[in-house]
């Protein structure tokens, strides 16, 4: 009998930008060239990506809260989704294409809604320590293009994409200030751009990341 050794850990890729910036096709379209390169991906989203995640994401989303419950909330779901989803498939050498992690929390949580930036950091150091995406997609698109999007696909709006125009400037700026801090692991994408050219782009740093 030939022994198989341990799987090589699987890689854990996170896409982000304000709310309208086109990522969930372009998420689709990643997942897609993956798995015709023979990887097995699993796809979540946050808050969500487990049952007690969705339900977190259910009151994150419509109940109104306070900033700080707000933030441990998102955290809350953070760790059962790593716990109990995202670090299990990397173990077993899956990938893992995430709609969302840590960077949103900054952006729309310090960014937007002016969380100590502290109090974030602590909440980060707990909860993931030492851990980070592979890579982070940051879809860079103006809040007005954006509410453009949103308005034209007709959803019924959660209570952050009800925010204002300035609200969204500002998690934007947290985003672009995000990806200065942080680079590699976080490339921002020309999100005002024809969906091809968008998603080529995405396939070739895939291709250079992981497979060069």
């Amino acid at each position: 009998m030939t022994h198989r050794g341990p799987a090589a850990r699987g890689r854990f890729i996170t896409f982000e930008g304000i709310d309208g910036a086109g990522k969930s096709s372009q998420i689709a379209a990643a997942v897609a060239a993956l798995r015709a390169r023979g990887i097995e991906v699993e796809q979540s989203r946050e808050p969500g990506g487990t049952p007690l995640g969705e339900r977190l994401r259910e009151l994150l989303l419509h109940e109104p809260m306070h900033l700080e419950t707000e933030a441990m909330l998102m955290f809350a779901a953070r760790r059962e989704h790593l716990a109990a989803r995202i670090l299990p498939a990397l173990e077993a050498g899956r990938w893992v294409v995430c709609d969302r992690f840590s960077d949103a929390t900054y952006a729309y949580q310090v960014g937007g809604r002016g969380l100590a930036r502290d109090k974030f950091d602590a909440l980060e150091a707990w909860v993931h320590p030492d851990f980070q995406p592979d890579l982070t997609l940051v879809f860079d698109l103006s809040p007005a293009v954006a509410a453009a999007r949103m308005s034209a696909s007709g959803a019924h709006p959660d209570r952050f994409e009800r925010e204002q125009r300035d609200f969204f400037e500002r998690v934007r700026d947290a985003y672009l200030e995000r990806a200065r801090t942080a680079p590699p692991r976080v490339c921002v994408i020309d999100a005002d751009r024809p969906p091809e050219r968008i998603q080529a782009e995405i396939e070739r740093l895939l291709a250079e990341r992981f497979f060069a």
